[in-house]
């Protein structure tokens, strides 16, 4: 058999397996961002990676060892959520919080998260009757 054509066939091998892989991990790591109103619209949910935001509805996070649950609102729709994630929840995750959580839609309906993400708006607003301070200063400002 000719070099070349070895050679050849050794590349196509190569590159073919090359982008096999990583269409494959594409696939695996895609998901899919969605509201608690839009989740129960979506078809074939339990099947797909997904992250949802939502509201924390107050009184709802219940600690069970290293599992905690959660209900997330939004638009008048809940979601039970549960976290089984060995990341500690963020400092900012309570009550009325906005949280994001990443994981999968079981068969009973609630949500297994993985992971949690967490934002408190009121914490970076400022205060009534303050401005906010500017984030840098121009050497030009100084001067006048």
């Amino acid at each position: 058999m000719n070099t070349y054509l070895k050679f050849g066939l050794l590349m196509s091998l190569i590159i073919g397996t090359l982008v096999w892989l990583a269409i494959g991990g594409v696939s695996e790591t895609k998901t899919y961002y969605k509201t608690v109103a839009e989740l129960e619209t979506m078809k074939d949910a339990t099947s797909k990676r997904l992250r949802v935001a939502g509201d924390v509805e107050p009184g709802s996070i219940v600690r069970k060892g290293q599992t905690v649950e959660f209900v997330l609102t939004q638009e008048s729709k809940k979601l039970r959520v549960v976290y089984e994630g060995s990341d500690p929840l963020p400092d900012t995750f309570r009550d009325r919080a906005q949280a994001v959580a990443d994981g999968r839609l079981g068969t009973d309906g609630r949500f297994h998260a993985t992971r949690i993400q967490a934002k408190c708006a009121s914490k970076y607003e400022a205060k009534p009757g303050q401005q906010g301070a500017p984030v840098y200063s121009n050497q030009a400002d100084r001067r006048s």
